[in-house]
């Protein structure tokens, strides 16, 4: 089977079913963008650059796994589907985007003047968007879980090197986030970041990104969901000046790093027993 006829295709949902005790969550991946939606954006939003570039074609391994891989149809800008609901923030007092966001990581409008989201508008793309997206993560994880007493929910992000909006000076290549440890065992945390210093990639644990919704919401360590997130600089897998391209032999370096970090996780789901 081909990396394409893997994935089942809902209309906001696309999903690639394993039995593994993994699901990899690609929240960000999405590029599409609504005709209703992209009518009222700037031409440079049409673009949605802030996406996480290719890094389904990035895990893409993981299907050999026998994991489960889900991600949207549509890009971030139609809504964030690691915020949560109520569009509460993050990380109070720092600069960060919302559940429908508004300005690009640069700073720029998404929309023209006048026509951002109503609050109207912000709950029908929740109806529409962002709760089949958790229905399915929550069935998944449900389903995995009546198969494995431990589950690893991975999500997966990239983000540019460089992004004043959100840090200063350069990300490093690999950014892991746990809540600050409450949303997986410190055994699974411990053997990531032992995988990261053995292949000397630049790394950091719980820094500028400490895990999303998804990860601080799910990870549910007692009750055998263990999520956590890697936030990986786009430098790391890909040429910055040109994201739109996917090169295979550019990104192997990285995918032989996640392959690692995976089995370690993995590895350590499995000894709790």
């Amino acid at each position: 089977m081909s990396f394409f006829d893997a994935w089942q295709d809902g209309e906001t949902v696309r999903i690639a079913r394993g039995e593994a005790p993994l699901l990899i969550s690609l929240p960000h991946d999405g590029v599409e963008i609504p005709s209703g939606i992209a009518n009222v954006m700037t031409a440079a939003a049409h673009a949605s650059p802030d996406t996480d570039w290719h890094v389904s074609s990035l895990y893409a391994f993981a299907l050999e796994l026998g994991a489960t891989l889900l991600r949207p149809r549509y890009s971030r800008y139609t809504i964030d589907l690691n915020r949560p609901r109520d569009g509460q923030p993050l990380y109070p007092g720092r600069s960060e985007t919302g559940l429908c966001p508004t300005v690009m990581f640069d700073g720029a409008p998404i929309y023209r003047q006048g026509l951002a989201p109503s609050p109207a508008d912000i709950s029908e793309r929740i109806e529409r968007y962002w709760l089949p997206y958790h229905n399915a993560l929550t069935e998944e994880l449900t389903r995995l879980r009546s198969l494995h007493a431990n589950v690893v929910l991975w999500e997966g992000h990239s983000i540019i090197s460089h992004c004043p909006m959100f840090f200063e000076g350069v990300l490093p290549d690999y950014n892991l986030g746990t809540a600050d440890g409450a949303s997986c065992d410190s055994a699974i945390a411990t053997a990531i970041v032992a995988q990261l210093q053995q292949r000397g990639c630049s790394h950091v644990a719980n820094g500028r990104f400490k895990g999303g919704y998804i990860t601080r919401h799910y990870g549910a360590p007692a009750r055998g969901v263990h999520a956590v997130q890697m936030e990986m600089a786009q430098s790391r897998y890909l040429d910055e000046r040109n994201p739109h391209n996917f090169d295979a032999v550019l990104a192997a370096p990285a995918v032989d790093d996640l392959k690692s970090l995976i089995a370690a996780a993995l590895h350590e789901a499995a000894r709790l027993g």
